[in-house]
């Protein structure tokens, strides 16, 4: 009787929401007449779902490389003066540098205050190299001005969650986001803190600055999170950190409910706000619009789906009011498309080239025992793909749907990895990108199913930014190769573990 009253509340409450959002439709009000045609009415659809954030392009710096990520990185750790927010699935634990900025940062501002969200079970693995451990000295230091959160997935419990082995719990979904801010400057990024994403390890980096909505949103998501995660702090005299769970009122196992009802009315207080904050701002400058996206599917919030079902709406409602067609690229480090994503594109008529890891750029080649596999997983995966393209006509130089193809590529770069992922989108081939989605996804089904992740669509009329857009996928596409995966061999071992567990990849 009690969880079904609790449920009823819980519905109740996510039918106030909404219609407080659909009712705000009719003041929802953005210029979009300074965007390409193209995409004026997605960006105003966008605006009446997702929150808003108009800003000036000349704020928003596309970074190239993992060296130029970690300047940067260490940068606004040096600057910041009230408060650090970092959000990764971990900090790797040799990272004193880093480590370091932070120790020197608090030492020399009394206020400033550091918040650091990453993920249970990446950071508790066992042994001396554990993540968590490094983190014990900025705790001992700075006890009342480090927080520390650590979400852990709902969706290992039981029995499972004390059989599975450490590392192998990572499978069942993971804290994702990537979000390094402080005060009102972000970076949104791909890369987790450790020294090969700061060195050989490729990803996108896109660094904001003199943005306190964006750096207030941000910081306010984590927030949330952290009312559903772990709490770590120092306990005087001991080798370890003390990690507890904060709600004595709830298990860490069943938060679902929780969660899902926090995140909903955090998008829908923000979207709110927008219509309030948009409605009075000065918009001169302003030839930008960022759209945050949540995607949590173990908490039934899937706005990543929707966003880009609205996307491919849109481009098909354009097919007849265009002569030219779309081109995207779409690139992830762990291509495994999730089958609604794959459906989206092959029933459009979108000209896309994806661009994946080679085997020898997957972060996983060359790993010891079964995660050594996942690399020929994911050749698998690409060959189911491009079969599904060639059964809808896609490929490329087939017939008069060239200009339509499906082309898929590899990046291989030597002793490099990569783990880059996104969408451009360009009116026509050969022009520059008026919109991109960015941030943790790999647009997968792991991400839409299991982690935890936070992305942005951002659509913009400034040339520079278009041409930095463009300058970033031609970086990328400078180590892009054939895709050769149509020749690999790939075990009956693998397939069997792909099929057991496909969805994890």
């Amino acid at each position: 009787m009690l969880a079904q009253l609790n449920a009823s509340r819980h519905f109740a409450t996510h039918r106030i929401l909404f219609r407080s959002l659909w009712n705000s439709r009719c003041c929802r009000s953005i210029s979009t007449t300074h965007l390409h045609p193209s995409i004026r009415d997605l960006a105003t659809s966008l605006a009446s779902k997702q929150p808003c954030l108009p800003l000036a392009s000349k704020d928003v710096h596309v970074l190239s490389g993992p060296s130029t990520f970690y300047s940067n990185l260490l940068g606004i750790i040096r600057r910041a003066r009230r408060r650090i927010f970092l959000s990764s699935l971990y900090i790797g634990s040799s990272e004193s540098e880093l480590l370091g900025a932070l120790d020197t940062a608090l030492r020399e501002n009394p206020d400033l205050q550091v918040y650091l969200t990453l993920d249970y079970n990446r950071s508790t693995r066992p042994g001396p190299s554990s993540p968590v451990l490094a983190l014990l000295p900025l705790l001992r230091n700075h006890e009342r001005r480090v927080h520390i959160a650590l979400f852990r997935s709902p969706k290992l419990s039981g029995t499972m969650a004390r059989v599975v082995p450490p590392r192998f719990n990572e499978g069942w979904g993971t804290w994702h986001a990537k979000i390094y801010g402080s005060d009102d400057e972000v970076i949104i990024s791909g890369a987790n803190l450790n020294k090969s994403y700061f060195t050989d390890r490729q990803d996108r980096y896109l660094h904001f600055k003199a943005q306190p909505r964006l750096a207030d949103y941000c910081f306010s998501f984590l927030q949330t999170i952290s009312d559903f995660s772990y709490s770590v702090s120092f306990s005087l005299g001991a080798d370890a950190p003390l990690i507890q769970w904060p709600d004595l009122s709830i298990d860490p196992w069943k938060i679902q409910s929780k969660a899902e009802q926090a995140l909903l009315q955090f998008q829908v207080s923000h979207v709110l706000s927008s219509i309030s904050l948009n409605a009075v701002r000065d918009t001169t400058g302003d030839d930008a619009f960022l759209f945050p996206i949540i995607q949590g599917g173990q908490f039934n919030i899937r706005e990543e789906e929707r966003t880009l079902s609205m996307l491919f709406d849109h481009l098909t409602s354009q097919d007849c009011r265009s002569e030219s067609t779309p081109a995207m690229t779409l690139t992830s480090g762990y291509f495994g498309l999730y089958k609604p994503y794959q459906d989206l594109i092959l029933k459009s008529s979108v000209r896309c080239d994806v661009i994946a890891a080679s085997p020898k750029a997957n972060g996983f080649y060359g790993s010891r025992g079964l995660s050594g596999l996942i690399p020929e997983g994911y050749t698998l995966l690409e060959q189911r793909f491009m079969r599904a393209v060639q059964t809808a006509g896609r490929l490329s130089g087939i017939g008069d749907r060239c200009n339509n193809a499906v082309h898929l590529s590899e990046w291989e770069r030597e002793r490099w990895s990569y783990h880059a992922k996104g969408i451009w989108l360009s009116p026509s081939q050969g022009s520059h990108p008026i919109l991109t989605l960015f941030g943790s996804t790999n647009l997968n089904s792991r991400s839409a199913n299991l982690d935890t992740e936070l992305s942005f669509v951002m659509v913009t009329s400034s040339e520079t930014l278009q041409q930095s857009l463009h300058e970033e996928v031609a970086a990328l596409r400078q180590w892009a190769v054939p895709w050769g995966g149509a020749d690999r061999k790939v075990r009956w071992r693998t397939k069997a573990i792909v099929g057991l567990v496909g969805g994890m990849l």
